[in-house]
Formats: C-alpha cells, structure tokens, sequence
C-alpha cells in the first residue's frame, strides 16, 4: 500500500552527483560551523573524516592544492553517497535470506531472491511505486537544495554551497542526537563518513557478487538456504 512504498522510499537517500570543479565564493574568513574553522594549511581543509591508522589518505593527491568551495561539494557528495550506501548495504542484508524482512512483500510466502531483483517484484505488485519514489526523491533533494545550495540567480556556480552550510548538514535530526559540543561533533562526524566509506564498498561488492552468480549474500557464504526460484520473477534474464 502507499504507506509502506513511503517507507520504503524514505529510505533511499539523495546523494549529489559530482560535477565539474567550480571556484567556490567561500573564504577563510568564513565563521565556525560546527565548531569546524577553514583552514587551507591542514589537509581536506581541516574537514573532519581522518582516523589511524590510516590518517590523511589521499594517494592520488586530488585534495592537493583544492578550493574550499570544491572541497566542501566532494564532501558534501562523499557523506550523503555514504549515507545512501549504508542503507543499502542494511536493505540488501535484512531482505535476503535468513532474515527475510521486507516493508512490501510477505517474504514467508515467497522467496524473492537477491536483492538486486527486488525492484523487478516492486514494480510487478505495485505499477505506481517508481512515479511515488521519484516524488519523494524529489523532495528530499529539493530541502537539501533550499538548505546549503547558493540560489540560481546572479553569479554563482553549479552546486555552489552557501557559506554558512556545513557539508552533509541538512538539518535532519529527529533524535536531537547532534552534539553541541565542537570535538563531539567532529568525532560524530568521521564515525559517519568512515562507515559511509565502508558502506560503498560493501554495498559496491554485494552487488557486483548477486551480478555475478545471482545467488543471495548469505547463501552465496553458504550460511543460508537457497529457496530462491528465479523462474518466478516477473522479469526474466
């Protein structure tokens, strides 16, 4: 029904799409945003997401010698790919076997195999959920443009952020789990983007895996049943 394609759709977030390198108006003269100061001396502009033992990892050197207003866009496109990832990478786990948990399928009744078949199943049960999804997408984008990017008009350029926009900070936080406190923030803030970093990675493997052999991720680990009838998916290849 449309409330679980809402939840469902809730789920996937945006994620800015990276865009030729464009100056950025910002200055290092910009005032604190949470507790973060602009400093064109310390590596990715003193943004945090360093953490040992890895620390400044940039072997391709392309923060070297990069804008603030460039560097707070990859930022920007590098915390909400991760936050999209992660979610992923839990969807993908808890719909599959064993767990089997899925908002828009009775998963008990019918196994609907790996999860990168399942939007052939959502668009067979429910024809609408692709026009519902883009809905919601769309607004969600929309907040996030109204919240950090610099508005279309006069001089400005491409996914400009505004000055007093801080990378990933949508103001989304339901929880009032945001520390106030600058070092709290800044800890929150790497512990976000290293999992975001893994989450990529994760979900990136898991789908290249399901691409490969079509079995499910923990069937493919050979922990699972496979119960999985690719003959009754709507779409065949």
């Amino acid at each position: 029904n449309t409330m679980k394609l809402a939840v469902l759709a809730a789920l996937f977030g945006s994620a800015a799409a990276f865009a030729p390198s464009q100056q950025g108006r910002a200055s290092t003269s910009i005032n604190s945003l949470n507790g973060w100061v602009p400093d064109e001396s310390a590596f990715a502009w003193g943004l945090p997401g360093s953490l040992a033992p890895v620390g400044n990892f940039d072997p391709l050197g392309l923060s070297t010698g990069v804008d603030l207003g460039t560097m707070k866009k990859w930022r920007e496109a590098e915390a909400q790919h991760g936050r999209v990832a992660m979610l992923a990478a839990i969807g993908m786990l808890v719909t599959e076997e064993p767990i089997e948990y899925h908002p828009l399928f009775e998963a008990y009744n019918k196994d609907i195999g790996p999860a990168i078949r399942h939007l052939d199943e959502v668009r067979a049960v429910s024809p609408f959920f692709f026009e519902i999804l883009v809905l919601i997408i769309g607004g969600l984008e929309l907040n996030r443009a109204l919240k950090g990017f610099v508005a279309p008009e006069g001089d400005f350029g491409f996914q400009e952020l505004n000055e007093d926009y801080y990378p990933g900070d949508v103001g989304f936080d339901p929880l009032g789990l945001k520390p106030s406190d600058p070092e709290e923030f800044a800890t929150l803030a790497t512990k976000e983007l290293q999992n975001g970093r893994l989450a990529m990675l994760g979900a990136a493997g898991m789908i290249a895996q399901e691409l490969t052999n079509g079995e499910e991720i923990f069937v493919n680990l050979g922990i699972a049943q496979d119960r999985f009838d690719p003959s009754t998916l709507p779409v065949q290849f």
